[in-house]
């Protein structure tokens, strides 16, 4: 019996870090495609992160 609940907790723990891997991966590609569409807007003097400057 402690053979089995070995086995179903490994199982069980593998789907977990599977997702998880799973979960990391997708809300990285998300965040560079929102960064990516974000940034793609704005000028060039503005992704130093200045912005735009009126000299005096």
């Amino acid at each position: 019996m402690s053979i089995q609940m070995y086995l179903v907790g490994g199982v069980l723990f593998a789907i977990y870090i599977c997702f998880t891997i799973w979960n990391i991966v997708h809300n990285n590609k998300a965040q560079e495609s929102r960064k990516n569409s974000k940034s793609s807007g704005k000028d060039s003097l503005e992704k130093g992160g200045m912005g735009s400057k009126s000299s005096k």
